[in-house]
């Protein structure tokens, strides 16, 4: 079936009612069976996307010895990468609201798998170089593309849970890739663990026969039948999976679904507003009435989260190193303990964000982490157990930040545009990631790492004090209600 290169995307048009009728679909499916195996599917692509990325900090000492790179071309061998990332997530999310969520997913899990067998039979450091590009535009690619997909198969009532419980797998990627690559480079070589890293690949076939199209980008592209076939496939799959009919249809936009308030209807001139948004698309529109707004917010907050994050992970090794003097052992030992407490702020947040809120979470979590920063460096960072304690802490907050912007960003969005607009966090994400070590490696190089913590706890309180006044409340709220 063709698309309709310019459908009416009007509230009040075909593809606005189509839209609501899908909306009020999926509000009364509850959760379910089929919801976790499409998360498990989705899920092992971002978790293998997250194994991929870590994967050269593992292999660069052996890189350094077989082809004798200098400190500058091992640091630009480290970034092209986080650069390949930033490009791929501007490019996917386009491509999604062009072509679909499901297909983008498929293409970046191919091109991962293939680029990996490339990296494990490179012969030349220029020719891994390119490569590690080409991996990063699918790794970037993929992940703001996926939370946009189950954003848009999640219900409103508890959608923060179940969307940052499969948000989860990202870090726990990164943890597996740590230990198995801590294993098989020693074994068996840096190239073998990219022939492994290959294996995954399947994995597209897998989400191409058994991850249905978003309903939700269907029926935006005036693909109504085709929406409308695809919501039918679901609800039997849930009817068969719950063994119980679905509740009837409800249709009722005006009604809040988690307090049962009644939207009073909009001026005329609210209303004209809404019209020239909803004909707003691509770039342009994220900068066009209220989406200008969120979309310079969520850009400070992914990347301050991620500067802070960064910032601190990766340089916490070294600064154990030199300005303590421990082993190196003692010291990656130390910044795996820092590592394994964000984890445990993933889970909190997960388990809170309905029930706080994202915006009250997210402040939450960037005011915490600059307290415990700006803490350690007023007691001056004496020993490394203090920084170890003080970071932990800190990485329990901005870890949970973090993982909450995954859910939040989508939500901010509608149809047309949200994977664009999740690909732009993305990519404020990549540059905070990309820029955040280089600042601190710059004030480190005057050998205090008091100034370090001040710096990375004066950015957390400026993503804390954008989200405070900035950021708008979303949960409990359908999609379309927050972003028509």
């Amino acid at each position: 079936m063709t698309i309709d290169a310019s459908p009416d995307r009007t509230p009040d048009g075909p593809v606005g009612a189509a839209r609501a009728l899908i909306a009020a679909r999926f509000e009364r499916l509850p959760l379910c069976r089929w919801h976790v195996t499409v998360r498990l599917i989705v899920g092992a692509v971002t978790f293998f996307e997250a194994f991929d990325q870590l994967l050269i900090a593992y292999a660069l000492p052996e890189l350094r010895d077989e082809w004798h790179l200098s400190t500058s071309r091992a640091t630009l061998l480290l970034t092209v990468g986080s650069i390949g990332m930033l490009v791929g997530a501007l490019l996917s999310g386009r491509l999604a609201d062009r072509i679909g969520r499901v297909r983008v997913i498929a293409l970046c899990v191919a091109v991962s798998s293939v680029a990996n067998l490339a990296l494990a039979a490179s012969p030349t450091p220029d020719l891994f170089m390119a490569l590690r590009f080409v991996q990063g535009l699918a790794i970037g690619g993929e992940v703001p593309v996926a939370a946009t997909f189950i954003a848009e198969i999640t219900r409103s009532h508890r959608r923060g849970r179940f969307v940052l419980l499969y948000e989860l797998v990202f870090p726990a990627g990164l943890t597996v890739g740590a230990l198995v690559a801590a294993w098989v480079v020693p074994v068996l070589g840096w190239r073998w663990m990219y022939v492994l890293a290959a294996l995954p690949g399947v994995l597209c076939v897998v989400v191409q026969r058994k991850v249905p199209e978003s309903p939700r980008w269907l029926a935006d592209h005036g693909r109504t039948d085709e929406a409308a076939a695809v919501m039918d496939g679901i609800e039997a799959e849930v009817e068969r999976v719950t063994g119980k009919p679905l509740p009837p249809v409800d249709t009722g936009a005006d009604t809040d679904t988690d307090t049962g308030t009644v939207q009073e209807p909009e001026p005329a001139e609210v209303s004209g507003e809404r019209h020239a948004e909803a004909a707003a698309t691509g770039l342009r529109g994220l900068f066009t009435g209220r989406y200008r707004r969120r979309t310079l917010v969520i850009g400070v907050l992914w990347f301050t989260g991620y500067f802070v994050n960064y910032g601190i992970t990766s340089w916490l090794p070294t600064i154990y190193q030199k300005r303590y003097d421990l082993s190196l052992s003692d010291a990656l030992l130390y910044s795996t303990v820092t590592s394994c407490a964000g984890l445990l702020g993933c889970l909190v947040a997960a388990l809170t964000v309905d029930r706080a809120g994202r915006r009250r979470v997210i402040t939450g979590c960037l005011g915490g982490a600059a307290a415990m920063l700006l803490v350690l460096a007023f007691l001056g960072a004496r020993t490394p157990l203090e920084v170890l304690a003080w970071t932990s802490l800190a990485a329990v907050f901005f870890f949970g930040s973090n993982i909450c912007l995954y859910l939040y960003t989508p939500e901010l969005f509608p149809t047309r545009m949200r994977a664009l607009g999740s690909s732009v966090g993305g990519a404020m994400n990549r540059l905070g990631v990309i820029l955040g070590p280089i600042v601190v490696g710059a004030v480190y190089a005057g050998g205090s790492v008091t100034p370090v913590f001040v710096t990375l706890g004066a950015v957390a309180v400026v993503g804390a004090v954008v989200a405070a006044l900035g950021a708008e409340e979303t949960a409990g709220r359908r999609l379309e209600e927050v972003s028509p």
